[in-house]
């Protein structure tokens, strides 16, 4: 426990760790040392954020994909999959009742669905911007080009969300196929930040074959990248893809690498991920109280909601919008928070 307590004091100096010292504070971690980093993660939760955690309405608007990622359960070569696809009015629709419930962004998140064109999207979500001014949109819509992320800024999108998954090239190989490349991943990152946008990344905690050596390479890149959101969430196999029979991801770790990015970067947006309620009924509870101040509940319309089926026994797929968040604002009441009507940008310099 002292040469981990004396990492996370040093990480909270310095917001930075050496490669090996990662690796050994993930590697050397116990419920002592998770404690201990609570502690701190709570404390920088509450200096920039306070008791307040802050709503993004999910819409997933269409499951189909052009990508064949071998962990995901919309992947193209998924012929049990059941495809759909919103129309504006549709998403629309999801936003005007997402409104009146008393959000104030709305995720606009999808397979990369070829049929929505470039211009079709910006119509979307500059309507969005016209009928709820007030409101953030952010788009989560895999990789595109240049032109098209900066299309999309300037029809009013506010932040992306496109997460890395892993940072080290031989494990991104092993979860994605010959055509994905990280370099190409990371390349888009950089872009979405240079154009403007609030970026979010993040990687899957427990994914096939993952080691606190690649967990290391993760931490090193969000340092490098300097996101203003980061969505980490447990690996959960899906039954129709290659990892089918794999071990899952843990509460434990998904909810330690939480707590060291709330005090490598203080002021970061982080989500309690659908997945860790997926697998611990008390997942997202825990996920704040590690550090994170976000949650994300659905506004899918709940015809679809079943079918956008990333993996096996995702929660909430039958509530109604309004039971979505009214199930989330008691379940962070009930740990001494507040869900908050607030766009809930990210506050100020990196």
């Amino acid at each position: 426990m002292k040469q981990s307590g004396q990492l996370i004091d040093k990480l909270e100096a310095e917001s930075h760790l050496t490669k090996e010292e990662w690796i050994w504070l993930i590697s050397d971690r116990s419920p002592e040392t998770a404690e201990y980093l609570f502690e701190k993660s709570r404390y920088w939760q509450q200096k920039y954020y306070g008791n307040k955690v802050y709503t993004r309405g999910l819409i997933e608007f269409t499951n189909y994909c052009r990508n064949d990622c071998y962990y995901c359960g919309i992947r193209r070569s998924n012929r049990a999959a059941r495809r759909y696809r919103l129309t504006k009015d549709q998403i629309l629709e999801c936003c005007h009742q997402g409104y009146e419930l008393g959000f104030r962004t709305f995720v606009l998140q999808g397979g990369e669905d070829s049929r929505f064109s470039q211009e079709m999207l910006e119509d979307i979500v500059s309507t969005m911007k016209q009928n709820w001014p007030d409101c953030a949109v952010t788009l989560s819509l895999g990789e595109r080009t240049y032109e098209s992320y900066l299309g999309l800024y300037q029809a009013g999108a506010d932040r992306y969300l496109l997460r890395h998954e892993t940072a080290q090239e031989a494990h991104y190989k092993k979860l994605h196929p010959p055509e994905l490349s990280l370099e190409h991943r990371k390349k888009c990152l950089f872009q979405l930040k240079e154009i403007g946008y609030q970026t979010g990344t993040g990687f899957m905690v427990g994914s096939p074959g993952q080691t606190p050596e690649q967990l290391a390479e993760d931490m090193l890149f969000i340092r490098e990248l300097e996101p203003h959101m980061v969505g980490i969430g447990p690996f959960v196999p899906h039954h129709d893809t290659p990892f089918a029979r794999e071990q899952g991801g843990t509460v434990e770790l998904t909810l330690f690498l939480t707590g060291l990015l709330r005090v490598m970067m203080p002021k970061l947006l982080l989500p309690a991920t659908t997945s860790l309620g997926t697998i611990d009924p008390r997942g997202r509870e825990k996920g704040i109280q590690a550090g994170a101040n976000v949650v994300m509940p659905n506004l899918s319309p709940v015809s679809v909601r079943k079918k956008y089926d990333l993996y096996d026994n995702k929660i909430c797929t039958g509530e109604e919008a309004a039971e979505c968040r009214g199930c989330l604002e008691r379940r962070m009441k009930s740990i001494g928070y507040e869900l908050v009507t607030d766009r809930g940008d990210f506050p100020g310099d990196l």
